[in-house]
């Protein structure tokens, strides 16, 4: 099932991440391009991030379709995005075994740099062995943020609290 090129909508999406260019279609979505790799833009920490930019990556992803050739690449980011849940992390060796090769660590990180839709597969959750965070499309700052983010949310969850919205920003003269 391939995506039909001549229909595909563009958006940009202005984050905490910085700006981010989406395309799809109606089928579904063909590419997110990240941020070039710098620090996170100034705003709010990770724990006080709105919970509008969390329910932007929220959905049921019964519905995804993955335009790949039928591969062990499609076969690891359908791995990812079904196994490792918001908030964890997995090894790249880890995410192989899962997979159903456990020899081919090196071959999840060529799958990671090729995924199409960083975020949505959450090609971030996927750490070295070491625990180091390791590389990422978007930058290593990047990265840690976006783990750092989904931890905290997780654990305000497992409390019972919800996700903060952003503090107002008081654009008028202080007080």
């Amino acid at each position: 099932m391939g995506f039909d090129k001549d229909f595909e909508k563009q958006v940009v999406l202005l984050s905490p991440l910085g700006r981010m260019e989406i395309s799809g279609c109606d089928k579904g979505v063909h590419e997110i391009k990240l941020p070039k790799p710098s620090l996170p833009t100034p705003g709010p920490e990770p724990q006080t991030s709105s919970s509008a930019y969390t329910k932007e990556f929220s959905f049921t992803h019964s519905a995804l379709s993955l335009c790949l050739a039928d591969s062990f690449t499609r076969q690891v980011l359908w791995t990812l995005l079904n196994d490792v849940k918001f908030g964890e992390a997995v090894s790249y060796k880890q995410l192989a075994d899962l997979a159903g090769n456990g020899r081919a660590a090196r071959a999840v990180g060529g799958a990671m740099r090729s995924n199409p839709i960083p975020i949505i597969i959450p090609c971030h959750r996927v750490i070295r062995s070491s625990g180091d965070s390791g590389n990422y499309g978007g930058g290593q700052p990047m990265k840690e943020w976006l783990l750092c983010h989904e931890r905290l949310q997780k654990e305000k969850l497992a409390q019972g609290g919800g996700c903060s919205p952003a503090p107002a920003h008081n654009h008028g003269s202080s007080a």
